[in-house]
């Protein structure tokens, strides 16, 4: 029987991997926390360690991986602290057997204290710049963040693949029906929004704090789309919370890129479209065996009525007038 990808990914063929790129490495690897692909840190001889990731297969084409490898090229030129993947043997798309991977430098930090003074203006600094540079060009093989990608073809997949409980479903397709009706009111009133390259998943977690400020890791899904939706995922709180971190940000995205308040109708149609594709996003993961591991609350009956509360509460909040700046 063949074994399912990742778990013929073994610790001789990642250090074999490795050593084929042109590095020596120790023999030592850590794993670190990836679901999507699979990330480890190995150690080199005589120098810093790298960080090897290898991509899930059947997500992108190798030019849809080039394409991200290209942004963040275009981000260093520009003193930008992204981090770039490192060329061997010519190229930053390796394969080795059949696994597709690329390598890194390391770049340790710790998860920034939004409650301290300037730390969001700099971030979002720092937003508006790989905004600036994210506008220059397009993706060409990488799918826009819209109602289509994240909505419908979302949900369209959890019923096709009967994921939602029989006794469930009815209220299920109810209830999305009218959050997928509230985002597209609210891409209505936000009217033309310019579309770019962003980071894609710029929540804390992707942002490494140094004594040089911040560090913008893990661009495996950046995409074209709103600037805002760079900037939300850094909200959190109550109203006024949430008001006062993003004038934050602003104040420092501003400094590189103008911000267009129209995209605030956008904030609560991106959490709700974020909210669909991220159960479609376990759904089609279910048979890798790390997924049941680490999510095995999904796709229980708990899981699936707790999801129908909360996509109808931001049915509610889609209606409710954006933040103000």
């Amino acid at each position: 029987m063949t074994l399912p990808h990742f778990q013929q990914l073994t610790p001789e063929c990642i250090l074999d991997a490795v050593d084929q790129s042109g590095f020596v490495s120790t023999g030592r690897l850590l794993a670190l926390n990836s679901y999507e692909n699979r990330v480890y840190q190995v150690d080199i001889e005589d120098t810093a360690p790298v960080i090897a990731k290898f991509y899930r297969r059947g997500r992108w084409s190798d030019t849809a991986i080039l394409e991200e490898h290209q942004l963040l090229n275009e981000l260093v030129a520009q003193e930008i602290p992204a981090v770039a993947a490192l060329k061997c043997n010519g190229q930053s798309l390796n394969i080795f057997h059949h696994f597709r991977f690329a390598l890194f430098p390391k770049h340790a930090g710790r998860a920034p204290e939004l409650d301290s003074f300037g730390v969001l203006e700099r971030i979002g600094r720092f937003i508006g710049r790989i905004h600036a540079v994210g506008i220059l060009s397009s993706f060409k093989q990488r799918p826009a963040i819209n109602i289509d990608t994240f909505g419908f073809s979302a949900r369209e997949y959890l019923i096709t693949h009967q994921f939602i409980p029989p006794d469930l479903l009815s209220s299920y397709q109810s209830s999305t029906n009218l959050l997928l009706e509230g985002i597209q009111r609210s891409f209505e009133r936000a009217g033309s929004i310019t579309q770019l390259r962003l980071h894609g998943d710029c929540h804390l977690g992707n942002v490494l704090w140094t004594e040089e400020g911040p560090h913008f890791v893990d661009f495996d899904d950046s995409r074209m789309g709103p600037a805002i939706q760079d900037l939300w995922m850094l909200l959190s709180g109550s109203r006024g919370e949430m008001t006062q971190q993003l004038a934050d940000l602003l104040a420092g995205y501003n400094d590189f890129m103008e911000f267009n308040p129209r995209e605030l109708h956008l904030i609560e149609a991106l959490r709700s479209l974020r909210l669909l594709h991220y159960s479609a996003w376990l759904a089609q993961r279910w048979e890798d065996p790390a997924f049941k591991i680490a999510f095995p609350w999904f796709n229980t009956q708990h899981y699936w009525q707790n999801r129908i509360l909360e996509l109808r509460e931001q049915c509610a909040l889609m209606d409710e007038a954006p933040l103000c700046i």
